[in-house]
C-alpha cells in the first residue's frame, strides 16, 4: 500500500472519530439539481473503525464518489441519491441497531453495501422484518444469495465463485492436498462451506484439515496452525482479515511451510501488505472486480477520474463501492421517480446481465451464475499487483 493512501486513510478515520464516527452524508448533492426532486436515501452500515476498518473506509469512500457523480449527472432530471452512512465496528449487533435506525429514524429507500458476513445477515434481516432492501453486501455469506432472499441484491461474485477460482488454481498446478485456516466467524464458517462445495463440485480430495481460529490469543492460533502443518498441505486457504492472515503465514513460514497461500479478497490487499510489508511477497488473493490501476475498462477509467478530483487514492475496494452505487442509481433510474420497493425489487430483479462499463452484473436472487470475472493476483516483496 502506498503511503498517500494510508496517510489518507488515517485522516479519514481521525475525522470520523473527532466527529463521533455516527453519521457520514453524501459528499456533495448538486446545487443544480431540479426542484421538488426525488431524494433516494441509501442508508449503509459499514466499518470505519475496528477490524475491517481500512476496507471500510475504502468502500465507503468509493460509494460516496459514486454518489457523487450520479448527482452529477441528474441535475437536471429530478432523481437524486443520499448515502447516510454510520460506524458499526465490524459487529453484528450495532450493524443491526444501525440498520433500524436508518430506515426507521432516516427514512432510508433501501440498506446498502453493509460490510462482513456477519453485519449483511444482520441487515437482511432487519430488511425483511421491515419490508426493504439490501443492496450490494460486502463478502455476505451464499446463503442470501438464495431465492429465500428475494430482497437481497448482490454486485460481487458469491464466496463460492471466489473458492472455485483458488481450489481449481490450485488443482491446475497438481496441489491435491489443500488445507483452510478461518476466523471462528460467521466470513470464516462461511469461507470453509465455500470451499468445501467447491471441491465437491471440482471432484478433488476433501479438505486434509480445517482450523477455525476463535478471538483472542495466539496460543489459539497455535494450536490450530499446529493441527494443520500435521497434515502436510501443499497448499493452505486462509479465510479471515489481515490480522490473522499477517500471523498465521509468519508463524507458517517460521515453522518452515514452504507450500502456497491463498486468501479471499475480504482481507484486503492494503491492510494485508500494512501488516505484512515484504513478507506479503507470493501470497494469492482472488479479486471480484477489475484491477484499479490504469485501464481500458470503462468503469475502471470512470472511477480513477473520479479519484484524480478527490482526496482518495485508488483501490479494490473503492472501486467496489463505486461500482455498487453506479448499478443501485442505474436499477433506481429505471423504476422511476415514483418507484415504490415493490417496484424497485421487480426492476432489480430483472437486471441478469447489465454491464456497468466492462463489469457485469446479475441481480437476480437464488440464480447462480458461474460465469463471473475472479482474478487471481499476488503481491511482489515491494507491494506491486501482479496477476
Amino acid at each position: 500500500m502506498d503511503s498517500s493512501r494510508r496517510e489518507w486513510l488515517g485522516k479519514a478515520c481521525g475525522a470520523l472519530l473527532l466527529g463521533g464516527g455516527v453519521h457520514l452524508p453524501a459528499l456533495s448533492q448538486s446545487s443544480g439539481r431540479a426542484a421538488g426532486a426525488r431524494v433516494v436515501v441509501l442508508g449503509q452500515s459499514v466499518p470505519l473503525t475496528g477490524a475491517a476498518g481500512e476496507i471500510g473506509l475504502a468502500f465507503a469512500a468509493g460509494s460516496r464518489l459514486a454518489v457523487a457523480d450520479f448527482n452529477e449527472r441528474n441535475a437536471a432530471s429530478g432523481l437524486q441519491l443520499k448515502l447516510l452512512q454510520l460506524d458499526d465496528g465490524y459487529d453484528a449487533g450495532r450493524a443491526a441497531a444501525n440498520a433500524r435506525t436508518l430506515l426507521g429514524t432516516d427514512k432510508a429507500d433501501m440498506l446498502f453495501g453493509f460490510v462482513g458476513t456477519a453485519s449483511s445477515d444482520a441487515g437482511a434481516n432487519v430488511a425483511a422484518q421491515q419490508g426493504s432492501l439490501l443492496f450490494a453486501p460486502f463478502a455476505a455469506a451464499d446463503t442470501l444469495r438464495e431465492a429465500s432472499h428475494p430482497n437481497v441484491f448482490h454486485v460481487r461474485p458469491g464466496m463460492i465463485d471466489e473458492a472455485l477460482k483458488i481450489v481449481r488454481q490450485c488443482a491446475t498446478v497438481g496441489q491435491t492436498r489443500i488445507a483452510l485456516v478461518g476466523d471462528d466467524d460467521a466470513m470464516g464458517r462461511a469461507g470453509l462451506a465455500a470451499v468445501q462445495q467447491a471441491i465437491t463440485e471440482l471432484k478433488l480430495p476433501a479438505l486434509v484439515a480445517s482450523a477455525m481460529v476463535p478471538a483472542g490469543g495466539a496460543d489459539k492460533l497455535d494450536a490450530a496452525l499446529k493441527t494443520v502443518l500435521q497434515q502436510t498441505p501443499q497448499a493452505i486457504v486462509l479465510v479471515s482479515l489481515s490480522g490473522t492472515t499477517a500471523s498465521a503465514i509468519r508463524k507458517l513460514r517460521k515453522s518452515g511451510y514452504s507450500g502456497s497461500f491463498m486468501a479471499f479478497s475480504i482481507v484486503g490487499i492494503d491492510p494485508l501488505y500494512a501488516e505484512l510489508g515484504k513478507d506479503i511477497g507470493g501470497i494469492v488473493i482472488s479479486q471480484v472486480v477489475p484491477s484499479p490501476r490504469p485501464s481500458a475498462i470503462p468503469i475502471v477509467k470512470e472511477y480513477r477520474a473520479a479519484v484524480d478530483n478527490s482526496d482518495q487514492t485508488p483501490s479494490y475496494e473503492g472501486l467496489e463501492g463505486f461500482i455498487a452505487v453506479k448499478v443501485a442509481g442505474e436499477a433506481v433510474r429505471r423504476a422511476g421517480r415514483g418507484f415504490t420497493t415493490a417496484s424497485l425489487q421487480r426492476v432489480m430483479t430483472a437486471m441478469t446481465d447489465y454491464d456497468v462499463g466492462g463489469f457485469r452484473v446479475n441481480l437476480r436472487p437464488g440464480l447462480r451464475d458461474a460465469s463471473r470475472t475472479i482474478d487471481l493476483i499476488s503481491i511482489s516483496a515491494d507491494g506491486r499487483v501482479l496477476r
